[in-house]
């Protein structure tokens, strides 16, 4: 059976509360992950389930190796999952967290997006298309910390090159 007449039998079967969250993911496997993840917090109670999505925003993280876009689709879902229990999730906290969980070489736009924009009315969808014109200056950041992570060694390799001696 194809992918997506698999997608489609599993939407149909879907409340409508769930399925307005899932419906953007095309791929039968991962819509059936998550429906399943939606589906068993309704054995929890409400209070338990909302003490595990803050834990999770509260530990919310890159990881290592996760492009831009990975990281903002994780953080959107989480946030999509928070407001399904509308719990109050301020946008400066979400505009935060998106910003300081960024790995090291997105420093300079980072405290540049802080300089201009306001926590409070931007939300991070904006920020996520801001940063985006910027990953590949980010991933050359980091690469240049990469080769040079030990000052020690890139001293030492400066120290080894003979100096050119003009011999006349």
């Amino acid at each position: 059976m194809g992918d997506m007449k698999a997608t489609n039998i599993i939407l149909q079967g879907l409340p409508a509360d769930i399925y307005s969250l899932v419906n953007h993911h095309r791929v039968a496997n991962d819509l059936w992950e998550r429906v399943q993840l939606l589906m068993q917090g309704t054995s929890l109670t409400k209070q338990e389930r909302e003490c595990k999505l803050y834990d999770a925003f509260d530990k919310f993280t890159h990881i290592k190796g996760e492009s831009l876009h990975k990281y903002y689709l994780r953080l959107t879902q989480l946030i999509n999952d928070i407001n399904i229990y509308n719990m109050k999730m301020e946008q400066f906290q979400v505009n935060t967290k998106f910003l300081n969980c960024l790995p090291p070489e997105w420093g300079k736009f980072v405290t540049d997006f802080k300089l201009v924009k306001d926590f409070h009315t931007t939300n991070f969808d904006q920020l996520h298309a801001y940063l985006e014109q910027h990953e590949l200056h980010a991933n050359e950041v980091r690469l240049l910390h990469e080769r040079n992570q030990d000052p020690l060694a890139f001293v030492a390799k400066q120290q080894m090159t003979p100096p050119h001696f003009n011999t006349y």
